[in-house]
């Protein structure tokens, strides 16, 4: 298998949600980064939206690296199908080395873990720590309810304007995902349909 063109770290649920749209976009996802001969950096499961964005990137031919602790590896049944499965000691190292392999960051639908490892990617950008693409798949309008009180940390004036302009947020996934890869510099728009 060749160097992929890409590598994108998606943080989503180990389960798959309560809406059928929620597997759509993950398997939707993973075909694209697939097809695209890119490469997924996830959390190593293989439950939930986590085994379908997997399953859905090796289906369609892109590569697969798992990052999981070894203290999760039987709660979320660890992906052994991965490309290459890293079991690390901590969540600390299991982010510094999701965070490593990829050149662009990607929320899907999820619950606290989800939320916690998007913040934390967003909050590394604000700081300075890498300035790597951080983008939002709002799927069924899962995500309306956090942009609307995000928004609001803005009035409130906890946030400033070009904090929210730091992540790209986007309903649909043919745009979003394009945009996350050239904002990384890594493909020309021309370029991306022909890879």
């Amino acid at each position: 298998m060749s160097d992929p063109h890409f590598s994108l770290c998606v943080y989503c649920g180990s389960r798959p949600g309560s809406q059928p749209k929620f597997t759509e976009a993950a398997r939707a996802v993973g075909e694209w980064i697939g097809r695209h001969g890119g490469q997924l950096v996830y959390g190593g499961g293989c439950n939930g939206l986590m085994g379908t964005v997997a399953q859905a990137t090796l289906d369609a031919g892109g590569r697969v690296v798992g990052v999981i602790p070894k203290a999760l590896v039987d709660k979320e049944w660890a992906n052994h199908a991965c490309t290459e499965l890293h079991v690390v000691e901590t969540m600390h190292e299991r982010k510094r080395l999701m965070a490593e392999h990829a050149d662009a960051f990607l929320a899907l639908p999820g619950g606290i873990g989800t939320f916690e490892e998007f913040f934390e990617v967003w909050t590394w950008r604000q700081l300075g720590y890498h300035d790597k693409p951080v983008g939002l798949l709002n799927v069924a309008g899962y995500y309306d309810g956090l942009m609307q009180f995000l928004h609001s940390t803005v009035e409130q004036q906890f946030m400033g304007p070009w904090q929210m302009d730091l992540i790209r947020m986007d309903t649909d996934l043919q745009r979003l995902l394009p945009g996350l890869v050239q904002d990384a510099g890594l493909a020309p728009a021309a370029q991306l349909e022909a890879i």
